[in-house]
């Protein structure tokens, strides 16, 4: 079996792009990370990528969209989609994640051509901004767990299975937005810099000035840049990703108060903060904690 250990190459690792080490004699790519963390720096590959989250949470950002990630996800990415995974350092519980990829032509040009294999085409669309399944289907579960123990056919025959069963599973898209400009090491930097600085510092005042230093830029150019690259503004995405956090803590931390949770995720003013989490969730924070306790 090919499996690939996360922690013992890193350091061989380029951030943009980064490529996943392949085996002449295997079209399917297993890997097992385990540790502390996942790979924390926005990266892409070309290879399709269905990973399984057996332990773990914390922040996902796919494209222009943040969202979070826990034990029991099922994610898809598509291939070259700009990705980063940052285990939630609060937590003091090891991540693990069972990842499959391939790519589309893996199996020679033609093969998900073939009229038997036409139906598999919505699961490619679908990759192409990454989804997560919202239908626990206990049977995927099992698909990954047989791979990774399988031989080669049997593990052909599987992940046949596994591609069947994710694309007729219920899903949510993972991005709105995906460039269709390849990142460059360095623009992957560049990136991976601003994204990491957000995640560290969402919770205090963060000025333009201040990231456009991150991303080595004048801030005219960086909010220029920025927006052309995920098709919103800096500030956008910043108040998006706060109120991601504040959903998160007002599941996890019930007995804080909702002004609490605003100045934790960030937002200092809580009249602002109930009028963009109004705006992005189309409900008000006490509204959403109380859907949570149903």
């Amino acid at each position: 079996m090919y499996l690939l250990f996360l922690n013992s190459i890193l350091l061989v690792m380029k951030v943009l792009p980064f490529t996943i080490p392949k085996s002449k004699h295997d079209s399917i790519l297993l890997q097992e990370d385990k540790g502390a963390v996942f790979y924390d720096l926005l990266h892409q590959h070309e290879e399709i990528q269905l990973s399984y989250i057996v332990k773990g949470e914390g922040t996902l950002i796919v494209g222009d969209t943040i969202n979070f990630y826990k034990s029991g996800d099922v994610l898809v990415l598509g291939e070259n989609l700009p990705h980063v995974f940052r285990s939630d350092s609060k937590k003091n519980t090891p991540s693990q994640m069972r990842t499959v990829f391939f790519t589309k032509d893996a199996f020679g040009i033609n093969f998900f051509k073939i009229e038997e294999l036409k139906s598999l085409q919505s699961f490619f669309n679908k990759a192409a901004n990454g989804f997560r399944l919202i239908s626990k289907e206990g049977e995927i579960i099992k698909l990954f767990d047989a791979i990774f123990s399988a031989k080669k056919l049997d593990r052909f025959i599987l992940f046949l299975q596994l591609l069947k069963k994710v694309n007729r599973a219920k899903y949510e898209h993972l991005s709105t937005f995906v460039s269709e400009k390849k990142y460059s090491d360095n623009e992957g930097k560049r990136m991976s810099n601003v994204f990491a600085y957000t995640i560290n510092h969402f919770h205090l005042e963060i000025s333009l000035d201040a990231i456009a230093r991150e991303a080595a830029m004048t801030k005219t150019a960086f909010c220029k840049y920025f927006k052309k690259r995920t098709n919103k503004t800096y500030i956008t995405f910043l108040n998006e990703f706060r109120i991601e956090e504040a959903c998160k803590l007002l599941q996890r931390e019930k007995e804080w108060s909702i002004p609490e949770v605003a100045e934790r995720s960030g937002f200092h003013n809580i009249s602002h903060f109930n009028r963009k989490f109004k705006l992005l969730k189309g409900k008000t924070p006490s509204e959403y904690r109380k859907e949570l306790a149903l």
